[in-house]
């Protein structure tokens, strides 16, 4: 049953309007980490004051090594409109030329592009060291995103996000359009927007204005392809940009052409069946249309970029039964839609949480709107309802118990709801709980980066025994910033007998790849355990080799690379130790021990 009603409607005016002026993509996007996470601790640590955790701030997290068939009309083959951009003559460029409005001095460079520097906790410039751009480039298009890891995926968002020199090889244009390109797959929506508006509009490849439709429509902005649309009709053949002739005439206030255009692709076959009508749709919303176009789904066998994109923006439902032909990067769009209320949203943020989208701090001000928004299903109010006592009860008890509620099940909790409570388990202080919820309070502080304030139940490790006891320690042993529980071959031994064998590798692997186990106890107890720790793969030798040279974003698109797995029960343990011994050793500690903490959590 709802709880609440809500009255807010769209009139077409509204929607008119919504659809003409473009979202303004935020300048930077906010880190996900909280202050502190990666400094080094001071000697001794001081403990963290419970009641001012570190502040999470909110992320800007995927499909197949090529654009995935149920997202097209989508990215032609490389190379395909090669030919439409070498056709345009010397006196087409310079006239293109002309109209750019700002003075040489003032356009950007593509030499590096990017948003995040140092100072903003993005990586330096020569993150990808001499590596050839084609080389990073096939990476980046094979890589099948989602990764595994949501650690994984912040991090490789902050290289992808990084002002890096661009690499040898590669055009400028096209640099920013394969990291955006990868960062759509990973869920990163605002993050690929980002960089494609970072590119002057006159240096667009044909390359960059493919992966600009797939942004504008993950975004579901189409009037942001409107400024594009002219000079991408010069050198695409794509349909989607042959539509915008008709929106983006229906945008400006133009429906006489608007209607023409709209009509001409008709005739010629441009767009068909559910494509067209959504187009005709959005036409239907300009200023002083007579348009009006019902959307029915009966017959549509697939999501594409397309229909997600023009239905999101038109505020459409789409069945959900279509979502299961895209990808859970596409729910990780709808997340963030603004023309979408909260409730229509909830399935996307909680992916977008699980997928490194979301950060803890996005998604309790996420479930802090769904409660004061319209109608509220039951079993969502319950979880409003269990996260205001895990950040606002009266007593330690209560705050614990509307954890245990957020967390559903205290035996095997649920990983969304650790990254709801992981700043009410940071803010907690320090109490005589259950070795269960010891455990589960850490995981939760973990899964946002609040490491100082783990260690300080580092104390209780060695008290509380029982259920949950092994799994305290094995979350210190590895994600605290420094060594803070006693770590020993027999005391691994004991942990994967009451573990299992498939986490105790990966503790093993962990350990030995943040150099926390001698070298010769972390071989033995690997080949006990039936895995080895010798770079015997291309890729193992491509990490280390890239580890030496102190590549830290070459690092962490291999770490991507090595964890394009379903699940983390299908994840090698050696592909574990040698992305945590990679970024150990280029200074990326912080992100190792997180990413560790995080396979233990969820293997």
């Amino acid at each position: 049953m709802p709880r609440r009603r809500g009255n807010a409607k769209w009139t077409l005016g509204t929607l008119a309007l919504a659809l003409a002026v473009p979202v303004v993509a935020q300048d930077a996007p906010e880190s996900l980490l909280p202050p502190g996470f990666g400094d080094a601790p001071a000697a001794p640590a001081p403990a963290p004051t419970p009641s001012q955790p570190g502040r999470t701030p909110s992320p800007a997290t995927p499909a197949a090594p090529t654009p995935p068939p149920a997202l097209s009309l989508t990215l032609p083959e490389e190379g395909a409109n090669n030919s439409a951009a070498q056709e345009r003559s010397e006196e087409e460029l310079a006239a293109q030329k002309a109209k750019y409005d700002l003075p040489d001095s003032a356009r950007r460079s593509l030499d590096r592009v990017g948003p995040l520097t140092p100072r903003t906790l993005g990586m330096e410039p020569g993150a990808f060291g001499s590596e050839s751009g084609q080389f990073l480039a096939i990476l980046m298009k094979e890589t099948r995103a989602p990764i595994v890891s949501r650690w994984g995926s912040i991090l490789l968002r902050r290289a992808l996000l990084s002002a890096t020199d661009t690499p040898r090889g590669i055009d400028g244009a096209d640099w920013v359009a394969e990291r955006a390109w990868l960062l759509l797959r990973m869920g990163e929506a605002d993050s690929a927007r980002l960089l494609v508006q970072s590119v002057d509009p006159d240096r667009f490849t044909p390359r960059l204005y493919a992966v600009a439709m797939q942004t504008y429509l993950a975004t579901a902005d189409p009037a942001g392809l409107c400024p594009l649309s002219a000079g991408a009709l010069k050198v695409s053949k794509e349909p989607g940009w042959d539509m915008t002739r008709a929106i983006c005439a229906a945008l400006s206030g133009d429906q006489g052409s608007a209607s023409g255009a709209l009509n001409q692709t008709r005739r010629r076959g441009v767009a068909r069946g559910i494509d067209y009508r959504l187009a005709e749709k959005v036409v239907g919303t300009g200023f002083n249309a007579r348009r009006s176009v019902k959307i029915e789904w009966d017959g549509v066998d697939r999501l594409t970029a397309w229909r997600f994109g023009l239905a999101t923006a038109l505020n459409v439902e789409i069945p959900d039964a279509l979502y299961g032909t895209a990808g859970q990067h596409v729910r990780a769009w709808e997340a963030r839609a603004p023309a979408l209320s909260a409730v229509r949203r909830q399935p996307g943020a909680d992916i977008a949480a699980r997928l490194g989208v979301f950060s803890s701090k996005a998604l309790v001000g996420f479930y802090s709107q769904l409660g004061g928004d319209g109608d509220v299903p039951a079993a969502l109010g319950d979880r409003v309802d269990a996260l205001r006592a895990a950040y606002g009860g009266p007593s330690i008890a209560a705050r614990l118990q509307g954890m245990h509620m957020a967390w559903q099940d205290n035996a095997r909790p649920d990983y969304v709801g650790l990254i709801a409570t992981a700043r009410a388990a940071a803010a907690l202080p320090l109490a005589q709980v259950e070795a269960r919820d010891a455990a589960n309070l850490v995981a939760a502080m973990l899964t946002a980066g609040y490491d100082r304030n783990a260690a300080r139940w580092a104390g209780a490790a060695g008290k509380l025994n029982g259920e949950g006891g092994s799994d305290l320690w094995a979350l210190l042993s590895v994600g605290a910033p420094s060594a803070v529980v006693d770590i020993g071959r027999s005391r691994v031994s004991d942990f994967i007998g009451e573990a299992g064998p498939e986490r105790g590798r990966l503790l093993i692997a962990a350990l030995a790849g943040l150099s926390r186990l001698p070298q010769g106890d972390a071989a033995a107890l690997a080949q006990d355990n039936g895995f080895t720790l010798a770079a015997n793969s291309r890729w193992a030798r491509a990490i280390g080799a890239a580890a030496q040279r102190g590549e830290k974003a070459t690092v962490a698109l291999l770490a991507a690379v090595g964890m394009q797995a379903g699940e983390w029960s299908r994840l090698p343990p050696a592909h574990l130790f040698h992305i945590v011994a990679a970024l150990h050793r280029v200074g990326l500690d912080p992100e190792a021990r997180m990413i560790a903490a995080e396979a233990l959590t969820r293997a």
